[in-house]
């Protein structure tokens, strides 16, 4: 008697979080496109939306509704975060996974290549991770100290500064234990939809990280590492991005780096810039993807 195993397929929602050059993001929508593969895109609301909608690919491609006007290193970019999951909760589609990528990104392997590596996962949840108390500790003042970076308002410095003098430190709520590094993950849709609930469920939390600096980088993976995920958190976020000299932004990757992006294990890599180093995005077209 044959017994047949029946195979599901995983279908993968790529979360784009974008804000300049749409004929970029239209490259790397194009470049990642299958036959089991999404696009949410979250476009800032400062540009217009109607520059990328002229370029972008129809198929399999949304526009995430309800936008927000992101500003480096605050809160704002979290709920750009999760507005795209929302979306991509409640759009019917059947997701298994989800890739949190900038305009600025890239794949390292073929489209084919990436949704094999998710089909084998059973689960994983990819990020990059660490201790804050105990091994990332220059982030403690991110959370022991109050931060406005997501509000604007005359003075606000000057608030932040008396607040930080006059107000004990902050304490983590729930009981938090937290852990982060880089904002860029993917994860299962159940993981995401977890994160949604928990930020529903817990009003506290979401108050805590809009007066924290870059929360983006520590809330996503603190819920996660907090529940019954952390034994599926992978301690790797699959890209490849090069840091230098303490910097607080990544490098612009060029064609100087092209022999490690070749040789990297990484899915993706960032960052990437079309306009001022177009020769290494054309190069990984045609060693990786054979276009010539």
């Amino acid at each position: 008697m044959r017994i047949f195993v029946q195979t599901i397929i995983v279908k993968i929602a790529h979360l784009i979080l974008a804000h300049s050059q749409p004929a970029q993001v239209a490259r790397l929508v194009t470049i990642l496109a299958h036959s089991d593969a999404y696009f949410f895109l979250h476009i800032d609301k400062k540009v217009a939306i109607a520059d990328f909608e002229g370029v972008l690919p129809k198929e399999r491609v949304y526009f995430v509704e309800k936008r927000e006007t992101v500003g480096w290193g605050a809160y704002s970019i979290v709920q750009a975060t999760i507005n795209g999951l929302t979306a991509i909760a409640y759009s019917g589609l059947d997701i298994g996974y989800i890739n949190l990528l900038s305009g600025s990104d890239y794949p390292l392997k073929r489209a084919d290549e990436i949704h094999d590596f998710f089909q084998k996962q059973n689960g994983k949840n990819f990020m990059g991770f660490q201790s804050v108390t105990t091994e990332w500790t220059e982030a403690i003042p991110r959370l022991t100290q109050y931060h406005l970076t997501n509000y604007s308002f005359p003075g606000k410095y000057f608030v932040q500064k008396w607040m930080n003098k006059l107000l004990p430190a902050r304490t983590m709520p729930d009981n938090l234990i937290p852990v982060g590094k880089s904002q860029w993950l993917s994860i299962t849709m159940d993981a995401a939809r977890h994160i949604l609930s928990y930020l529903q469920s817990h009003p506290e939390v979401v108050r805590f990280f809009k007066h924290t600096w870059a929360p983006d980088e520590i809330i996503f993976q603190t819920i996660l590492y907090n529940s019954h995920f952390r034994d599926k958190m992978m301690n790797d976020n699959l890209r490849y991005i090069q840091w230098k000299d303490g910097k607080a932004s990544p490098e612009t990757l060029t064609m100087k780096d092209q022999a490690r992006l070749l040789d990297t294990t990484a899915l993706f890599a960032r960052k990437f810039d079309m306009h001022s180093q177009p020769e290494i995005l054309d190069q990984l077209d045609k060693k990786i993807f054979s276009f010539t």
